[in-house]
Formats: structure tokens, C-alpha cells, sequence
């Protein structure tokens, strides 16, 4: 051990989707670091199907069976998310075991693409019930234990997609988006107990890539992204309610903004386009940070605007009285 390693000596971590890829890599450093690790993978294909019979133990197993031949501590978990008992067993499999939860990274996943011209409902549901109900299925139970611990980190799974947009991808967008609202309410509620939520936005060239030409990037493995969502989840961690991206080796915080905007006491349709330039300028950007209360702040900022507009008509129309 390297002096000043961060360790998780003692907590227990909670990882979803961490049979392969992304989730494996942060099931295997948290371990190595001494956190005691639920191993959840349901097993199934990339678009979210049942494993073929012959899947044996399956991936969750096979990421346990790394950690204890490494001298760790794991179990596996091999439910899904996609439902409300799926997400109270997982949980339960940390608490039979290690007897609490101090961790939560919800990183499964599945992929199903289609133009929104075409995509088949059953693929919107089916994309939403792991990336987002998913989210919400594991957050709702492991979250009353942190707060009642008095600690806890969550780490929710957002992606570029979420925050721009991508072809083919609507299910995933939307899923991914809702992540990121999910996260700012855990930060706002969990702020008082102690416990942290943030986002991460991963780029890694894993079996979601699959299909896609990846032979002009650069080393982008999931090895790039796992720091940083080991410090989300260290309890030194100091921020919550923030979004961080990771992609070949650039990590970056991304963030909600707005133009300071303009304020009319009345508006027509046609001033709105008239003055569509300086209510879009952004060179001035507004942030509201989500913790302690960006929802307020938010509201407070556009009163004030109204107030201040209100207060120099009065003093206009008392100088000119």
C-alpha cells in the first residue's frame, strides 16, 4: 500500500451491471482497495435478453471469483434492476452479508437502437427499465439505509448521450437524461445525512461499442474511468450533486447553465424573436449549483430580475412626476 492510498477498508459497496466492462473495473479497484463488493450482473446480452442456458455462472460470478483469488472480499448478485424486487434483493445481498450498504454505483446498462421513426415501444420500455428504473429501484432501497447510517455515495451513470443527444439512441438519451435529475434529488436529500450522489458521464470502448468503428480512438479503456468514479465514492469525496465526465483520459465537470436572459414586464411573440439573440447570449453564463438549493436559487434569480425591472419603472415614473 502506497502512502496516502485511498482505501475503503470496511465499507461496503453496492456495483450494478459489474460483470464486464465498466462495472467490472470498478467492482475490481474497489476491492483491491479493501472494500468488501456485491458483484451485481444479471448475466444477459447487450440488449437486455435472457443469458443462453449454457452461460454457467455468469459474469457477476466470474468478477468474484478475480476479487477472492486477489485476496478481496465479494459476493455475487445475479438479479435485475429492471424491477422493484429485483432492486430490493441486490440490496438485501449486501445487507446478508456485510450488513449495510456505505457504496451504491449503478452502472448496468442494455442497448437497444432504433430511429425514433421506428423504435418499438417495448425497446423504449425495455432501455428505461435498466438505465433509469433501475437507478431508481436501487437508489430507493439502499438510500433510507445511508441516511439512517449517516454516510453514504452514490454514483448514478449518465452519458454524452444524455446530456446531447445521439441518432438511433432516444430510449438511451432520455434514460440517461433522467439520471442526471435523479441525481440532483439524491444530492438535495441526502445532503443533511451525510450522504453524497454524483453522477458520472463514461466514454470506454466496451460491448456497448459494439458495432461501432472504433479503430481511429484512442486508448480509451475502462481503466480511464474508474478513478474517478473512486473518488466519488472514497469518503473523501467532497462534492454532490455533479456531473463528471471520463473519456480517454479527460476528466471534466459538466454542468446545467444559463444566459443571465432578459425581463419584460409583458411580452408579444414578436419581441420574443426580436430579441431571440440577447436572450440566447450565453457569454455570461448563470449556474445554480444543485446543492444547497439550485431549484431556489433558480426562482430567486428570475424574481429578482422582475423586482429590479418593477423598482427602476417606479423611480422612472417618480422623477418624471
Amino acid at each position: 500500500m502506497s502512502a496516502g492510498e485511498l482505501r475503503f477498508d470496511d465499507r461496503v459497496a453496492v456495483v450494478t451491471g459489474a460483470g464486464r466492462g465498466l462495472g467490472r473495473q470498478y467492482a475490481l479497484l474497489l476491492a483491491s482497495r479493501g472494500a468488501k463488493v456485491v458483484v451485481n450482473d444479471a448475466g444477459v446480452s447487450l440488449t437486455g435478453d435472457a443469458p443462453p442456458r449454457d452461460a454457467g455462472a455468469g459474469p457477476a460470478h466470474t468478477v468474484v471469483d478475480e476479487i477472492v483469488a486477489a485476496g478481496g472480499h465479494a459476493v455475487a448478485s445475479v438479479d435485475s434492476v429492471a424491477t422493484a424486487a429485483g432492486g430490493r434483493a441486490i440490496v438485501d445481498t449486501a445487507l446478508e452479508h456485510y450488513g449495510r450498504v456505505d457504496i451504491l454505483i449503478h452502472n448496468a446498462g442494455n442497448v437497444r437502437r432504433g430511429s425514433l421513426r421506428q423504435l418499438a415501444d417495448e425497446d423504449f420500455d425495455a432501455v428505461l427499465d435498466v438505465h433509469l428504473r433501475g437507478a431508481y429501484h436501487v437508489v430507493r432501497q439502499a438510500f433510507p439505509l445511508m441516511c439512517d447510517a449517516g454516510y453514504g455515495r452514490v454514483v448514478l451513470t449518465s452519458s454524452i448521450g444524455g446530456l446531447y443527444g445521439n441518432h438511433d439512441v432516444a430510449n438511451y438519451a432520455a434514460a440517461k437524461a433522467g439520471i442526471l435529475g435523479l441525481c440532483n434529488v439524491v444530492a438535495l436529500e441526502g445532503a443533511v445525512d451525510g450522504v453524497m450522489c454524483n453522477a458520472i458521464i463514461p466514454g470506454a470502448v466496451t460491448r456497448m461499442a459494439e458495432g461501432l468503428d472504433t479503430s481511429a480512438y484512442p486508448p480509451m479503456g475502462p481503466d480511464l474511468v474508474a478513478p474517478a468514479v473512486g473518488w466519488l465514492a472514497h469518503e473523501t469525496c467532497s462534492v454532490t450533486g455533479e456531473y463528471f465526465i471520463a473519456i480517454a483520459g479527460r476528466i471534466a465537470r459538466a454542468v446545467v447553465t444559463e444566459s443571465p436572459g432578459v425581463h419584460q414586464p409583458s411580452w408579444t411573440v414578436e419581441e420574443v424573436g426580436a430579441r431571440i439573440d440577447e436572450i440566447r447570449d450565453i457569454s455570461a453564463p448563470v449556474t445554480f449549483p444543485v446543492v444547497p438549493d439550485g431549484h431556489a436559487e433558480h426562482i430567486r434569480y428570475s424574481f429578482t430580475a422582475a423586482h429590479a425591472r418593477s423598482a427602476r419603472t417606479s423611480a422612472a415614473q417618480g422623477v418624471r412626476s
